[in-house]
């Protein structure tokens, strides 16, 4: 297994990363993007830290959080130790259907970090991710509540997913100007059939030193061979990625 470093943070990942989206049993229409319960997540987490990946990404709305109470339980069943593994989580997407249960705001931020710790078992997060730009919250409230995050020991490195370009410039500069903590990757998708993001996310990422994590490299599976057009698998009932 190869490795490379998060960031500008010193620490290293496995050039791949084990994506739980599918872990638990969701509803509605991503209800096909899940499915892996315990017992399966169980025996692909042992494969995977067999073949020496120590990088696991999930979120807090995956399955209602389900896939991390997966991937907690499964690190312990297994034995591995938590400095062995970095756990990457994320928030912003809406968690209910009142108008805070979502966004980017501290009142938000502070009641899902406490969820998805509970959920994972742990009393650290190594990277806490923004699942999506939120237009209602100023960048730098959000930057403020993350630094603290970090300060307190509750966080350990900070990233955004699903981002514009201008949008994560805009938030480099605001942590740059007032010395808050800065933000170390970028998640988004990119594959042979989705290319978009070589035209000013990656020329962004190189420049500023962000790491980059890939989701749905095989474009949900349509660039296994499998499928041969949107008639089969999964993406007959959720086209995702696009």
């Amino acid at each position: 297994m190869r490795y490379n470093t998060l960031g500008r943070t010193g620490l290293f990942v496995s050039e791949m990363c084990i994506g739980t989206m599918t872990f638990g049993q969701s509803g509605g229409p991503y209800a096909a993007a899940s499915g892996v319960m315990q017992d399966d997540a169980e025996a692909i987490l042992r494969r995977a830290f067999a073949a020496g990946i120590n990088f696991i990404d999930t979120a807090n709305v995956y399955a209602g959080g389900q896939s991390e109470e997966i991937v907690g339980r499964a690190l312990s069943s297994l034995g591995i130790a938590r400095k062995d593994v970095v756990l990457s989580t994320k928030f912003e997407h809406g968690t209910g259907t009142g108008p805070n249960d979502g966004g980017a705001s501290r009142q938000h931020i502070l009641h899902e970090v406490h969820g998805s710790l509970k959920r994972l078992g742990t009393d650290y997060i190594d990277l806490y991710q923004l699942h999506g730009f939120d237009p209602a919250t100023p960048v730098e409230d959000t930057l403020r509540t993350l630094d603290d995050l970090v300060r307190q020991g509750l966080v350990r490195h900070i990233g955004v997913s699903n981002w514009a370009a201008w949008q994560l410039a805009t938030a480099l500069s605001a942590a740059d100007r007032r010395e808050l903590e800065r933000f170390q990757s970028y998640q988004g998708y990119y594959s042979l059939a989705g290319r978009d993001m070589e035209r000013e996310i990656a020329p962004l990422l190189e420049a500023e030193g962000l790491g980059l994590m890939v989701f749905s490299p095989l474009a949900g599976g349509y660039l296994t061979g499998k499928y041969r057009d949107a008639s089969e698998g999964r993406r007959a009932t959720i086209p995702f990625p696009r």
